[in-house]
């Protein structure tokens, strides 16, 4: 089985120390990117670590694809404790930062313990310098990106930061890489901040030599070639779909459908954009460099999901309004999801959706932490009773656009995934539009047969991201390309990712999270007995907890 190849690399923030490991039994066990973080994660975190505190670990990781020239493999992985759902995640960036990663010649690096300064860590193939940059406290993730490249030449495609959010602990705060592209869903920003790291770079010339088979080839060819919405529109192209099927999140998730849809959709998106985007070596190239002169703003998007959020949610009809939020977030290192989320539950409990002052005011606010932002910057499950407000949410993380109460397969994914509300845990949605082929596709509502076919999803998805293959690619890949890509049987493939889902939970359980978790806002019919069934399908007990046996120790302990 092809995986990453070199050591892990431990940064020891309280010592102001590194060391090296030999880790080959896990990274031939479970490949690279979300696997091998998963499993790090779970072995070397104290069950009952402090999301904030020294005690939790944040691990980045890429995977064997980024030795590859193919499409979709500008990616990489962080892995955590969730300072947002308190069990251990995973988080996915895009941009141009992995190959750079892959470079310093190391598998994993683990950010250990917690400065009493400010620090910028230098990770390269010759050694580890630590940097005090106390000038750099509560800049913006523009001028903390402008700072490195003056001081060490460094691009912003070197560097992985945080903004005044994650220094703040805003439990949604995003990591940053490329000024504009976010580990976002979860708040490891804020683990990052707590553990005093403004940002970390990386660069060096020791990538391993990983021999990928020339079916890269074929499907980079297949991108650069394919004629895509995505290309023209990104995620953003599927709301007017969602939109028409009663399926998109509005005012709060009080309604699900938007009258102001066509001023926030693909086609507004579209009219907005000025270039193409892309990540590292993907020519399918799907991103969303956007910009209005008369508004005086520039960024990249929205997706989808921050159109809902910052749109649909707030009840904002105008693309640009949508742009200027997404802007100040990634300004400021706040997931655009979870940041609009909560603003917009702040807006039902005040009737206020649509004021879009009121909106940009309240992002700067949770950002920094400041009057009613303190509050906010908590998220939607620790302050709905607060602001009487319904919550929204599961284990913690608000939901994406993708409408749980008509995509009911989605719906029990938000339900039982590791994650919470998020839709790229499983990616169900995509075979729940009507649009999709009736032989791939399944009906949207009901639940007969998809707690089987969930479970291939996760499993799949979770391949993918320790591959580190993007989620976007499905149009492109099959079971016959994932055995060639990887050299192994599709089976035992879709085994690492059941392995790496059940470790997550795993740990989770050991922090009290369980079936009584596992729960929507809202009814959907037959979902105790698709949880039930669920449960069976993964070997699980029927209270949402993994056997004991099923997870043995691993050689991945920590030594200190």
């Amino acid at each position: 089985m092809i995986h990453s190849k070199g050591p892990l690399l431990t940064v020891d923030l309280g010592e102001r120390e590194t060391r090296t490991e030999d880790i080959d039994d896990v990274l031939e066990s479970f490949i690279g990117g979300r696997g091998v973080g998963t499993k790090l994660g779970h072995d070397r975190i104290p069950f009952d670590a402090d999301p904030l505190g020294p005690d939790n670990r944040l691990v980045f990781t890429t995977g064997p694809m980024q030795m590859s020239t193919m499409s979709f493999t500008g990616r990489m992985n962080a892995t955590a404790v969730s300072p947002l759902t308190d069990g251990l995640l995973s988080s996915n960036a895009g941009g141009f930062m992995s190959r750079n990663f892959a470079d310093t010649g190391y598998s994993a690096v683990e950010i250990v313990g917690e400065s009493d300064e400010t620090l910028a860590i230098h990770v390269t193939d010759e050694g580890v310098e630590f940097e005090p940059v106390a000038d750099l406290a509560g800049a913006t993730v523009p001028e903390t990106c402008e700072y490195i490249e003056e001081t060490h030449g460094l691009s912003s495609e070197h560097v992985a930061c945080i903004g005044p959010a994650g220094e703040n602990e805003v439990r949604f705060a995003s990591i940053m890489t490329t000024e504009e592209r976010a580990f976002g869903r979860g708040g490891l920003g804020a683990v990052l901040g707590a553990k005093g790291v403004k940002a970390i770079t990386f660069e060096g010339d020791a990538a391993p030599e990983i021999e990928i088979p020339a079916t890269q080839m074929e499907i980079h060819r297949e991108a650069a070639t394919e004629d895509h919405i995505m290309k023209r529109q990104g995620t953003v192209s599927v709301m007017d779909l969602a939109n028409e099927i009663d399926g998109l999140p509005s005012y709060y998730f009080s309604e699900q459908s938007f009258e102001g849809a066509e001023g926030i959709n693909g086609d507004a998106v579209e009219q907005k954009k000025y270039k193409k985007g892309t990540c590292s070596a993907c020519a399918f190239a799907c991103k969303l460099p956007t910009r209005d002169e008369a508004a005086g703003v520039e960024t990249e998007g929205p997706e989808f999901e921050t159109a809902m959020a910052f749109g649909s949610n707030a009840g904002i009809d105008d693309i640009v309004d949508v742009m200027k939020s997404n802007e100040l977030c990634d300004r400021y290192g706040l997931d655009t999801i979870s940041t609009g989320n909560t603003v917009s539950a702040y807006l039902a409990s005040e009737d206020e959706f649509g004021d879009e002052e009121l909106i940009l005011d309240l992002v700067e606010k949770i950002a920094n932490r400041e009057g009613v932002g303190d509050t906010l910057a908590e998220g939607i499950d620790r302050i709905h009773d607060d602001l009487g407000v319904g919550n929204w949410t599961v284990k913690g993380m608000d939901f994406a656009a993708h409408e749980g109460r008509v995509l009911h397969g989605q719906g029990l994914s938000y339900a039982v995934a590791n994650r919470g509300g998020d839709h790229m845990y499983a990616t169900f949605y995509s075979v729940e539009y009507p649009l999709v082929p009736k032989e791939e596709g399944m009906a949207p509502r009901g639940l007969e047969g998809k707690p089987e076919r969930l479970v291939k999803r996760e499993n799949l998805m979770a391949l993918n991201d320790a591959g580190v293959v993007c989620k976007f690619s499905r149009d492109f890949m099959s079971p016959e390309r994932y055995e060639s890509l990887f050299g192994a049987d599709f089976e035992d493939l879709l085994a690492v990712g059941d392995r790496i889902v059940e470790l997550e939970r795993h740990f989770n359980n050991k922090r009290g999270i369980d079936r009584e978790a596992d729960r929507l806002p809202y009814d959907l019919p037959g979902f105790e007995d698709a949880l039930d069934e669920y449960y069976a399908v993964r070997g699980w007990n029927d209270d949402g907890t993994v056997p004991d046996g099923h997870v043995s120790p691993g050689a991945a302990s920590a030594d200190d």
